[in-house]
């Protein structure tokens, strides 16, 4: 009696996990997104749109120019971010044999606001020498929906 209880509970359960197994799943639907083509960026500072190679006293009103990034149908970016580089010519002497040997220094930083600080300007504004760079860079622009992308680099040589 015990025997055929626990068998007739047995084939009970196989068949509920049966009917269990054999129930149809709804699909789970998929949002689509559409794909986005970024637009073609442009960096703007003052009138250049690309890299440039520029006198000491247009390189000294370029730094304390606002950076702007448009697109072909001339919509505006905001600037989230971006890195100013300035390699600087140097002097340096070597103090054992007094010799003068020409090098170069980078002041480097990444900046949420343009122009540049006017910290910045002075750095620049101490003698320009040629072939010294200006360099913007890693600059990150939204759009009006708020899609992140990165605009060209724009870089200045000074002649």
């Amino acid at each position: 009696m015990k025997f055929a209880k626990a068998t007739c509970l047995f084939f009970l359960c196989s068949i509920a996990v049966m009917h269990v197994q054999a129930q149809k799943k709804t699909p789970v639907k998929v949002k689509t997104i559409a794909k986005f083509k970024p637009p073609k960026l442009i960096t703007l500072l003052s009138t250049y749109k690309d890299s440039a190679i520029v006198t000491a006293n247009e390189a000294e009103i370029l730094v304390s120019t606002p950076l702007r990034i448009i697109d072909d149908k001339r919509n505006v970016y905001t600037i989230s971010s971006y890195q100013f580089l300035y390699r600087k010519n140097m002097a340096t002497e070597n103090e054992e044999t007094g010799q003068v040997s020409q090098t170069t220094t980078i002041f480097s930083d990444r900046f949420k606001t343009t122009p540049l600080p006017a910290s910045w300007h002075a750095k620049v504004r101490e003698n320009p020498k040629p072939k010294e760079v200006l360099y913007f860079f890693d600059i990150i622009v939204k759009d009006a929906q708020g899609r992140v992308m990165y605009a060209p680099e724009i870089k200045f040589t000074i002649r």
